[in-house]
């Protein structure tokens, strides 16, 4: 059987990162796949994209990594100015040449890892979806390409870890490292099974919750002069976002109730 870990939405924050990777090679795992937005958010964006590009087999493209290096785009946020800044130029650029989603067969199962959705990076769909947005995970749209449908589609985006199967198809959301919503404990996901097989095998997908300091990552962000160090204090410590925190949707998620 192999093993298969995946991270996503680390947002800048190393110590949880560097947690998570502890983990993840004390089970003897070698493989790991990043679901994407490495940066924003956190303080520290600059040396999570050069620890996910040494150690991630694959690395997918979210949301913040296609704005936050945006040359066209007006950044009138003083944080958004600060995280982009905070990175190397070299790094803009290999953030927006990454690639939208990842296919792969395992267990006899077409598996589809992207980050928000199958239309962009920047079309959120929640836990709580209705049917016709469920099924539009499992189709081919000009961004995934015209491979073969997937039956397992692994997503990230809104940090927030759910496991749903129909008819078939079977959907996950891999939660956040960096930055978790309600429980700010970081999670990733492992899958198992037999990798490039197109015959049926067994296949599981675990959550896995690692605790972390925390305290420390946010002294860093205080330390570095970080804005919005408040609703990065809500987010890492207590779970609860910014954009509830000063009650502004423009980068918000659905929350799920407790």
């Amino acid at each position: 059987m192999d093993r298969i870990a995946l991270i996503s939405d680390v947002h800048g924050n190393l110590t949880a990162l560097e947690a998570v990777l502890a983990d993840i090679s004390a089970r003897g795992i070698t493989r790991i796949f990043n679901l994407g937005d490495n940066v924003g958010k956190g303080p520290r964006g600059q040396a999570v994209v050069d620890r996910c590009r040494e150690v991630c087999e694959v690395n997918i493209l979210g949301n913040w990594d296609d704005l936050l290096p945006d040359p066209d785009r007006v950044h009138d946020r003083e944080a958004l100015r600060w995280w982009k800044n905070e990175l190397r130029e070299d790094q803009w650029a290999w953030l927006r040449a990454l690639p939208f989603s990842h296919d792969f067969l395992m267990s006899g199962r077409q598996v589809r890892l992207f980050h928000a959705s199958s239309k962009s990076v920047h079309h959120r769909i929640s836990f709580d979806h209705d049917e016709t947005q469920y099924l539009s995970f499992f189709e081919n749209t000009p961004a995934t390409g015209d491979g073969p449908v997937p039956s397992v589609v692994g997503y990230a985006d809104i940090h927030d870890a759910y496991f749903e199967e129909d008819r078939g198809r079977t959907l996950f959301n891999t939660g956040s490292v960096g930055n978790s919503l309600g429980d700010p404990t970081p999670i990733y996901v492992i899958l198992e099974g037999v990798i490039d097989s197109p015959d049926p095998a067994p296949f599981s997908i675990q959550f896995v919750r690692v605790p972390y300091d925390a305290q420390a990552e946010l002294a860093i962000a205080r330390g570095l002069d970080m804005p919005e160090l408040d609703g990065y204090e809500a987010e890492i410590i207590h779970g609860i976002y910014r954009t509830d925190l000063y009650n502004n949707t423009e980068f918000g998620y659905h929350r799920r109730t407790p």
